[in-house]
Formats: C-alpha cells, sequence, structure tokens
C-alpha cells in the first residue's frame, strides 16, 4: 500500500486488516508526532514517549485484526491503544524505580548528558502537570489526556475507552473541578 495523502483511514483500516505491514507504516507516518505527544504527556519523559510511540505502533501491528475506525479516523483507536501502552510501561517504571530504591547507594558520577537545560526544565514542567493530575482516579486522567491534551472529541474519546459519550462528559467535568480545586503546590485547600 503507498500512502498517498487522498487514500482514507477507512482504506488504511481495511489494508490493516487484511494484514498488509505498509498500513502500519502509513498510520505511523500520519500520526506518529499526535501519538508521540499524547504518550509525552502521559509520562513527562522524551525517552519513555519514544519508546511508547514504538511499542503503540508495534501493538498496532500485533492486533491489526482490531482495528477501528470513528468518525473516519483510526486515530482515536491509536489512542487508546498508546494509552494502555504507556499504563503499562509508568508500571513498569513504578517497580524499577522501587527496585532500584532497595539497592544500597554506590558512588555515581552525575550524567551531564542530562543536563541540557531546556529538557529538563521541559520534564520539570510536566512532571508538576503530572503531579496534579496524578491525583486523579485513572478514569478520569484517561478522559483528560485524550480530550484536554490530544483534542479528541467526546465522541472519539468515548470510542477510544469504548465507554459512553456522557460518561467522557461526566468524567472530564469531575476532573477538571478537581484539578481547579488544587492549588499550585498540589495540596488540597
Amino acid at each position: 500500500m503507498t500512502d498517498t495523502s487522498e487514500t482514507s483511514e477507512a482504506d488504511v483500516a481495511a489494508a490493516l486488516l487484511s494484514g498488509e505491514r505498509e498500513a502500519v507504516a502509513t498510520l505511523f507516518d500520519r500520526h506518529a508526532d499526535r501519538i508521540h505527544a499524547h504518550c509525552f504527556r502521559l509520562t513527562g519523559h522524551r525517552s519513555d514517549a519514544e519508546d511508547a510511540t514504538a511499542t503503540t505502533f508495534l501493538e498496532v501491528w500485533r492486533h491489526h485484526e482490531r482495528v477501528q475506525v470513528h468518525d473516519g479516523s483510526a486515530l482515536p483507536w491509536l489512542y487508546g491503544v498508546a494509552t494502555n501502552v504507556c499504563r503499562n510501561l509508568t508500571r513498569s517504571r513504578r517497580r524499577h524505580l522501587r527496585a532500584v530504591a532497595r539497592v544500597p547507594e554506590v558512588g555515581m558520577a552525575p550524567d551531564h548528558a542530562d543536563a541540557v537545560s531546556e529538557r529538563l526544565d521541559t520534564e520539570a514542567r510536566m512532571r508538576q502537570v503530572l503531579d496534579a493530575v496524578a491525583q486523579l482516579p485513572r478514569r478520569e486522567r484517561d478522559v483528560l489526556a485524550l480530550v484536554a491534551w490530544s483534542g479528541l472529541s467526546y465522541e472519539q474519546a468515548a470510542a477510544a475507552l469504548d465507554v459512553p459519550i456522557g460518561t467522557v462528559r461526566s468524567r472530564l467535568s469531575r476532573a477538571r473541578a478537581r484539578l481547579a480545586s488544587t492549588d499550585h503546590s498540589g495540596a488540597r485547600p
């Protein structure tokens, strides 16, 4: 399958459904930037976002028979796959950090590559946002990430999460209310 801007998402999804590997490449070319941005918002780390993006498209190929098109786009389905990949990656990361914390500290030299100030500032700001968002129930975090951060419509988010549209609306409303009641330090008033 050769990608042209005129090839519809439905046609790409049909090609993916029938097992055409090029369809994954077409979806990657069209949506990798958005999926990477979504993964960065969920993980807070650029390297984790890159890993999650790659894993997302691997999972797309592994589960190509599950492809879904909503409103003429496979993007909501891709966001759903990416959300699950990030959730698994974050869980693995927490386990790894807990294991590392149990290891006695040995004098380690700092990694000067991480001193790039723009990258650190971006990750620090994202960490503050994620700390506030982490206080939300998982279901509200998922809706917030898809609608507020990734720009999906309520209908697309509902399709990505496989829930009714009203559930998306109420979860987003609750998430916004909880975040509004949190001061800048992350503590509840």
